[in-house]
């Protein structure tokens, strides 16, 4: 079998692996890297445990070549906060929108793609774009509630960066003498 030496960023680190033509970018990523994020579930795609962020879009990284990888940047649901939890893991966290959380990683990732594309989605939009992803435990509705509330704080946050812009963007009163 043949191998490629391959380079990814995978949560703002720099990763570089060697590989077999037929590894899969999930077991690269658990099995060659250690991390634990993407979960391996159906490995056909189906049940979406393993999906990641490649680039910008949520990938189920079961179904993508780790050399198709390559030179790509990965993120995974431990990447999206630096420290404690994003406003997403926050808001899947207070809306109880996981149990086991087997699921969940590849519901964070789904969540932040649909949200950068879509910042105010209906509850239909919601569950349309989490269709690929299976739960068994939670029955969806507490997970579509967390992407909602998710939407929420984060034109919450949007709205108090643009007021802090707009108060930098004031010129400055002249001092008296």
């Amino acid at each position: 079998m043949s191998t490629h030496d391959i380079s990814l960023t995978v949560d703002g680190t720099t990763e570089a692996l060697t590989v077999e033509s037929r590894t899969l970018l999930v077991h690269a990523l658990r099995d060659e890297l250690g991390y634990t994020a993407p979960n391996v579930g159906c490995e056909s795609g189906k049940c979406g445990a393993c999906t990641v962020e490649m680039d910008g879009d949520a990938v189920k990284s079961c179904t993508v070549l780790a050399v198709q990888a390559d030179g790509s940047e990965v993120t995974t649901a431990a990447g999206y906060a630096d420290d404690g939890l994003d406003p997403v893991q926050r808001a899947f966290h207070d809306e109880h929108g996981l149990q086991c959380g087997y699921c969940t990683p590849g519901m964070l990732a789904t969540t932040h793609q649909l949200l950068d594309e879509n910042p105010a989605p209906s509850r239909a939009e919601i569950r349309r774009a989490l269709k690929g992803n299976v739960c068994r435990c939670t029955g969806y509705g507490s997970v579509v509630d967390a992407v909602e509330t998710a939407a929420e704080r984060l034109a919450d946050e949007r709205a108090e960066s643009d007021e802090s812009d707009e108060r930098s963007d004031r010129p400055r009163a002249e001092a008296e003498d």
